[in-house]
């Protein structure tokens, strides 16, 4: 396996610049001989396919979901950034790329998220172009929030909703294709498999998730937009339907996965209330501009929190990081709501949580204009609960959210799959090792956009394709080994349902692949993962059969993939050993719980080869070394 970064040389900021002035073009009439298959449709899929459409390409949209408009990305609440420094407080595009390297502890590539920095104004003149109602300040300019890991305040925002507007404006921009006949968009299809003809991605197989009928698609080139794998911990801020099949798939055809352990555990989630849970709701980050986060000073103090003097609260963030407070990035703010809980301070009925609390804005701003910034999220919070949060502060804990890894990907978003494109969420390019806040939207419209309707011609315009269809053996043996894991699955014919399974496996995740690792948990997780693995493929009961719409089979065999990333992902904790972002490894950290980098071993992306399933996951490790010209890596400090 080759993993050829391929960084274009030259000056940081002149990178993209000059790399777009090579490009090879493809001229506007050879444009409709190529057919470019786009998996997914939220933010990332529906401006891609959008984007390429308009220029001129024949692009099929496939999507597991009736409807563009119902792509988790519509959960986004907080959100977007961009270096607009329409504040006037010292933005600019290399402090935003600074903070984004920062925030992801240097485990990420220089040239691609400089890339992400430059391409974010762009992406706010883009969706102001479509008419999405950014909030405002008075005299009608577009008005900015903070957020964590910045001392700037660069976040453009739709009240709580800013997911669902911008995915309304790429759906629009992507349905205007569909209307034009540019796009042909497949609902209900799940991708099941990637076709290589020789070694090269040419199509896809997918099932009709009404039907159960299995699908033959051909293209020039594939680009997956399916978003990230949270799920596999059971329980995570993600909707039930997000999964990695399509991803895994492709890993399993040759692509590489990249840095599975980097999960991100966001600070502000609803605690847990009880074993029927099937998800966790994220309260935005946004809500830590006015909401301050403490926990009572005394172990086990039942008061009402209104009852408890200042004195007596404990606002760790802002006593431990004086410069950032409690907006420090997510992985600071979710380890030391966990370390204040083990202290035995934390509050509820669980004692895993602690108060996020709006006393103090209210009383400085009043409640009308706290209403106005985030009355939804209150109102959610509200119907959640049955607590008021205007009265009684929020209780909130970390919970699983975002994916920072995934299929690797050189500077034009291919994977090592010639043909093989990912963008948004699936791949790992961008975030390193822990994701800043309302930067999710901004790397999925930027790599749909403005990035893959570029590289996705210039490889084109190279490649020399023979003419293929469905008609190919490839596609034969795909489609039938497709079948073949769904026929093994309904023969399985045992006890123990698909949730028993699953909340099993989330809790092993959560427990020893979660806020902190060791290597004797993790070498305990990797041990129960297999045995629970092979309990699956021996007493799984999955009703039904593979002809029509059947739920139960659709989740099983997203089920038996998870098993696999989540031996993945323990594998992959243990291998680095030092903390960094979001893997925070309890031998690697310093007695005040900050993680503890290891910079000479591993400054490297860790990209892993499948090579199959024999009682145990059979994997190969490749490196990319992470080289930085333009920043110092040094020890991060919030305070």
């Amino acid at each position: 396996m080759k993993l050829d970064p391929k960084i274009p040389a030259g000056p940081l900021a002149e990178k993209w610049t000059n790399h777009k002035e090579n490009m090879a073009l493809v001229s506007p009439n050879n444009k409709r001989k190529f057919t470019i298959l786009v998996v997914g449709t939220g933010l990332a899929g529906a401006s891609a396919a959008a984007s390429l459409a308009e220029l001129g390409y024949n692009v099929h949209t496939f999507s597991i979901l009736d409807s563009a408009r119902r792509a988790h990305s519509i959960a986004a609440q907080g959100g977007i950034n961009a270096a607009k420094n329409y504040q006037n407080d010292g933005d600019s595009v290399y402090r935003l790329f600074y903070d984004t390297i920062k925030g992801g502890d240097y485990r990420s590539r220089e040239a691609n998220v400089y890339r992400l920095a430059e391409v974010s104004n762009a992406i706010i003149d883009q969706a102001v172009a479509q008419g999405v109602p950014f909030g405002r300040e008075y005299g009608g300019l577009l008005d900015n929030r903070s957020f964590g890991g910045a001392q700037v305040s660069r976040t453009f925002y739709s009240r709580g909703q800013t997911g669902q507007q911008l995915l309304l404006g790429a759906y629009q921009a992507m349905m205007k294709e569909v209307h034009s006949g540019k796009i042909k968009d497949h609902q209900r299809q799940e991708m099941l498999d990637l076709v290589l003809v020789d070694g090269v991605a040419r199509g896809i197989i997918t099932r009709d998730l009404v039907s159960g009928e299995i699908q033959k698609w051909y293209g020039d080139a594939v680009v997956l937009c399916t978003g990230g794998y949270g799920n596999v911990f059971y329980l995570s801020t993600n909707a039930k339907n997000c999964n990695v099949t399509a991803a895994w798939r492709c890993h399993k055809r040759g692509a590489a996965f990249a840095n599975p352990c980097f999960v991100q555990i966001h600070p502000t989630c609803i605690p847990v209330s009880g074993d029927y849970q099937s998800k966790l709701t994220l309260m935005s980050e946004s809500l830590r501009n006015d909401g301050r986060v403490w926990v009572p000073r005394k172990k086990g103090d039942k008061r009402s929190p209104n009852d408890i003097p200042e004195e007596e609260r404990y606002y760790f963030l802002e006593e431990r990081y004086p410069s950032f407070g409690n907006l420090v990035p997510r992985d600071v703010a979710s380890r030391n709501a966990k370390l204040v809980t083990d202290e035995g301070l934390g509050v509820g009925e669980t004692g895993l949580a602690v108060y996020l609390d709006f006393r103090d804005a209210i009383k400085r701003d009043g409640e009308s204009v706290i209403r106005a910034k985030y009355g939804n999220l209150f109102d959610m919070y509200l119907n959640i609960t049955d607590e008021n949060p205007y009265e009684l502060p929020m209780k909130i804990f970390p919970a699983v959210h975002y994916t920072m890894g995934g299929l690797w990907v050189d500077y034009n978003l291919m994977s090592n799959v010639p043909g093989l494109f990912v963008a948004g969420e699936a791949n790992f390019s961008d975030h390193g090792a822990n994701r800043l806040g309302a930067s999710a939207l901004m790397q999925g419209l930027s790599d749909g956009y403005f990035i893959i309707p570029y590289t996705v011609g210039d490889y084109l315009a190279g490649a020399k394709l023979p003419k293929v269809d469905t008609e190919h053996e490839a596609f034969s043996e795909a489609a039938e080994a497709s079948k073949g894991q769904l026929d093994k699955l309904l023969a399985v014919k045992g006890k123990k349902t698909i949730i028993e399974f699953h909340r099993e496996l989330g809790k092993i995740l959560w427990d020893k692949v979660g806020i902190t690792r060791s290597k004797e948990g993790l070498e305990e997780a990797i041990d129960e993962i297999r045995a629970l693995r092979d309990q699956f493929w021996k007493d799984v009961r999955v009703p039904g059969d593979a002809n029509y719409y059947n739920k139960y089979l659709e989740f099983a065999n997203r089920l038996a993939d998870y098993f696999e990333l989540a031996e993945l992902m323990a594998l992959d904790a243990i291998d680095r050993e030092e903390s960094c972002g979001s893997h925070l490894r309890d031998e690697f950290q310093t007695e005040e719980g900050e993680a503890i980098r290891n910079d000479k071993e591993f400054a490297f992306v860790s990209a892993w080869e499948y090579l199959g399933v024999n009682g145990k996951l059979e994997t190969k490790l490749h490196k990319e070394s992470l080289i930085f010209e333009f920043v110092e890596m040094k020890q991060r400090s919030y305070k």
